[in-house]
């Protein structure tokens, strides 16, 4: 292989941002495994579910840094280069990278809903309907001049996809039934997740404002987007307390990993408060994401009966 295809590989691999993959997962692992002790969990299901959760993620990813890079708003980001400012990738190649992605995002979508819902009509159409919407949503963040990402909308996307979509519809491709008690996690889920990309636009808070992103950061402005990152994290925070309540678990571990992990973001609201130079948000990133996957492990671990 010569050094032009590894560098376009690379930039490929680079553009599909597999550090983002995990807090895509969080969601699926806890619908999932919460199915495990009514005798409803199926690993076949399970590996299409987190695939196509995969793919979603990454076709996004594609298309956020498409839509970012034609519209010229990454020119001054803080953030890692993405692909098409770094100039390794084209539009015109980026571009065909959403179609593959898209087209992979729906096989994958329509073979999990038959797999799950083969002999139920009603709900294989809903669940069509919501892998459909995903893909669209994952498009339409950045690119086209409607993009809600640029609209403020990205943190209600997030909230819904990420946290009750993946919950709750994950859970639901096994049990056929909406467990409401997975509400707890499926908001803790997407808050966190909400939080990450908050982090990311008050990061980028200055240059989006110049390029004309209007992000909810931008529209809040510095210090109400402090306010509100503080209000994501302290929900979550009382949303897991609460639903540790509910778990009835006499288990010491479990009750201390959730102690652990609500310490962890206690520490992260008082870093975010000591940080003036906006760049310092981008070290607080790698923490936050760490901080939801492990929530949604130690769940995961809980219903699996290990903890």
């Amino acid at each position: 292989m010569s050094k032009n295809n590894i560098s376009k590989f690379s930039s490929w691999v680079s553009a599909a941002r597999l550090r983002t993959l995990p807090l895509s997962m969080s969601g699926v692992f806890i619908g999932s495994f919460a199915s495990y002790s009514a005798l409803d969990f199926n690993l076949f299901i399970f590996i299409l579910a987190l695939a196509t959760t995969i793919s979603y993620q990454i076709l996004s990813n594609f298309a956020n840094d498409y839509g970012d890079g034609v519209k010229g708003t990454d020119k001054n980001r803080i953030g890692p280069k993405r692909a098409l400012q770094s100039g390794i990738i084209s539009p015109q190649e980026m571009k065909k990278g959403i179609i593959i992605s898209s087209f992979i995002s729906l096989v994958l979508t329509v073979l999990l809903v038959y797999v799950s819902f083969s002999k139920d009509f009603f709900s294989f159409v809903v669940f069509i309907g919501l892998g459909v919407l995903a893909i669209i949503a994952a498009i339409k963040y950045t690119v086209g001049e409607n993009a809600y990402g640029y609209s403020g909308y990205g943190d209600v996307f997030v909230f819904v996809f990420f946290g009750l979509v993946s919950v709750l519809g994950s859970n639901y491709l096994f049990t056929s039934s909406l467990n409401f008690s997975l509400l707890y996690p499926a908001c803790t889920v997407g808050l966190l997740g909400a939080g990450v990309l908050n982090l990311n636009n008050m990061r980028d808070l200055e240059n989006d404002q110049l390029m004309g992103k209007k992000t909810l950061a931008v529209s809040l402005g510095t210090h109400f987007s402090r306010l509100y990152h503080y209000l994501l994290i302290a929900i979550s925070i009382v949303l897991m307390s609460v639903f540790l309540f509910k778990l009835n678990s006499s288990s010491p571990l479990l009750m201390g990993l959730f102690a652990f992990i609500i310490l962890w973001l206690i520490v992260h609201l008082l870093q975010i408060s000591n940080i003036v130079d906006p760049k310092k948000f981008d070290k607080l990133l790698k923490p936050l994401v760490f901080a939801t996957v492990f929530y949604s492990l130690v769940l995961s671990l809980h219903y699996l009966e290990i903890i």
